[in-house]
């Protein structure tokens, strides 16, 4: 069910890798609520997806970045307000990799080389991206950026390494970054704290199946899906949500609020 209320926006989506990955819904119902935008990956992650399908089927130009480059995330701006006609509106930031989680190397032991790659991709890159759009003034005012974080940001997560770190970074830079920004733009900066999602990255992480049904016990509502992930994030990019910025959002069915459930009790209990 579509309401239009991202009708005459613009806006640039990253990281849809398949049909799995949050940004590739956000993509999906950002076109069924009316709005434009490019799509953009890393030119390996591009080869290594489906995206071209997407933008087939959202009627959206694909434009490669590496998120990590002041250049290219320039050229990223650039050309997408060429394409679409104008400034930016909306722009999620769904970015995160560790080379050391990738190689099963464990927190009290990170390759450090490794380390600094995963805060670059997964926090930095926001950092960057805003840098390059307020510096060419390429969000209209009252623009929305949204970014996906993870709870390990704020508790210990011993499957989650590195990117507990990362993720911490990345909510300081919304925090941090929404400020100056909000000040200069009237821009509004938040990032979502999502549940465990079955997405490619997700899946990837050790102990991540285990850990999604220990989530979902726990949570009143479930764990929250990337459909309804991606329903939040049209959400904050439409004009109904104008006032908020500099937060962190928890998405995650009540989980992050729920000591213990009685199932998880229970559980225990009949061992």
């Amino acid at each position: 069910m579509s309401n239009n209320i991202l009708k005459g926006k613009r806006g640039i989506i990253s990281g849809a890798l398949d049909s799995n990955s949050i940004a590739w819904k956000v993509a999906e119902k950002a076109h069924a609520e009316g709005a434009i935008f490019t799509l953009t990956n890393a030119p390996i992650a591009l080869r290594m997806g489906e995206i071209k399908k997407l933008a087939e089927s959202t009627k959206s130009e694909v434009i490669p970045a590496d998120a990590t480059s002041v250049d290219e995330l320039t050229v990223l701006f650039q050309k997408s307000q060429e394409v679409l006609g104008g400034k930016i509106d909306f722009v999620l930031h769904s970015i995160g990799m560790s080379p050391n989680i990738r190689k099963n190397i464990p927190y009290d032991a990170l390759n450090y080389d490794f380390y600094a790659k995963s805060l670059d991709i997964s926090a930095m890159s926001l950092h960057k991206m805003l840098a390059v759009a307020k510096k060419m003034d390429a969000i209209n005012e009252w623009g929305s950026v949204v970014t996906l974080s993870y709870i390990a940001a704020q508790r210990a997560y011993p499957f989650y390494g590195d990117m507990a770190d990362a993720k911490a970074m990345l909510e300081s830079i919304v925090r941090s970054f929404g400020y100056h920004y909000g000040k200069a733009k009237k821009v509004r900066i938040n990032s979502i704290s999502q549940s465990p999602t079955k997405t490619t990255a997700g899946s990837g992480i050790k102990g991540f199946e285990d850990f999604y049904g220990y989530a979902d016990s726990i949570s009143p509502l479930g764990n929250a899906s990337a459909e309804s992930c991606a329903d939040y994030c049209i959400s904050l990019f439409s004009d109904y949500t104008k006032m908020v910025t500099m937060q962190n959002l928890y998405h995650d069915g009540g989980y992050s609020t729920t000591g213990v459930s009685m199932e998880v009790m229970e559980a225990k209990a009949a061992k």
